[in-house]
């Protein structure tokens, strides 16, 4: 299902962005912002503010975006910074599309537009990172998204080690193709390219599976802590780790790939749509 390592074949050439300032708006002062909890931001139309309280944690919010700034497609990286706009100019995962965040990047009506579409014969893909290459270990990430249902295109909001190393683990949430179910997973530490295998072995949560895309907007949330993770769909928890000692514990970075599929299925040049995104936030333990 996830075949991650070709995503970082051109990362060299883009690494250089994790110097360049973000461009990101809307932090928030906890020292002003009442701590709530989570059941009271989940499913909902408008931006969470301040402060989550989340099974036993307290939540910061580090970076926030609600997209309030127009921007054409080919000026995203002007307004939103180019670190946010993300991988440019290599292979996706399945080697079938492109990342081409100035062909498929805009901003207009409060909402972050995915434009996925081919030019000649070739699929234009994103995958724009909330907080750039910043690292951070444990956190909370929660987004608002919809998509229109493209065969042949799939999802792969997921945290991806900054060191680019497969052993350090992966998380992932919503991951799936966009005209099916969506799927949360973990990446057990230190289980890559072991005894043959070709991709890490998964921690399978007890319930796999979230709601089909297409069915109009969701939030979706990754909570991350110390030899835990959990994922929330539209307010109700849809899976959690069980193995403790394989939680990844090193610095990720939040990506938002839009992609095509890596499970073969075809994809048709005429194909076109949109992933929609509405806010973003970013969390780290207060």
């Amino acid at each position: 299902m996830r075949l991650r390592a070709q995503r970082l074949l051109g990362a060299a050439s883009v690494l250089a962005l994790a110097s360049v300032g973000l461009g990101l708006a809307g932090a928030h002062d906890s020292a002003r912002a009442a701590t709530t909890t989570a059941a009271a931001v989940t499913n909902q139309v408008n931006m969470p503010t301040g402060n989550i309280a989340s099974n036993g944690v307290t939540w910061k919010p580090v970076v926030s975006q609600d997209f309030t700034k127009n921007a054409a497609r080919g000026q995203f990286s002007k307004v939103y910074g180019t670190a946010w706009a993300g991988y440019s100019g290599f292979k996706d995962t399945s080697n079938r599309g492109v990342y081409a965040p100035d062909k498929v990047l805009s901003v207009s009506g409060g909402n972050l537009n995915y434009y996925l579409h081919s030019t000649n014969g070739v699929a234009q893909v994103a995958a724009p990172m909330p907080n750039g290459y910043s690292p951070q270990t444990y956190g909370r990430y929660a987004i608002r998204v919809r998509t229109d249902s493209l065969p042949g295109y799939k999802l792969a909001f997921l945290l991806w080690p900054t060191s680019n190393n497969w052993n350090d683990g992966e998380i992932d949430f919503p991951d799936g193709d966009m005209t099916s179910k969506m799927y949360p997973a973990s990446a057990i530490i230190g289980t890559y390219d072991k005894n043959g295998k070709t991709v890490p072995t998964f921690d399978k949560p007890p319930q796999s599976a979230a709601p089909t895309m297409g069915t109009g907007w969701h939030d979706a949330v990754i909570e991350w802590t110390k030899g835990h993770v959990r994922w929330y769909w539209d307010g109700k928890l849809v899976g959690q780790t069980t193995n403790t000692a394989g939680v990844p514990t090193k610095p990720m970075r939040w990506t938002l790939q839009a992609e095509t599929a890596v499970d073969g299925t075809k994809l048709s040049s005429s194909t076109t749509g949109k992933v929609q995104v509405a806010w973003v936030v970013q969390y780290k333990e207060s």
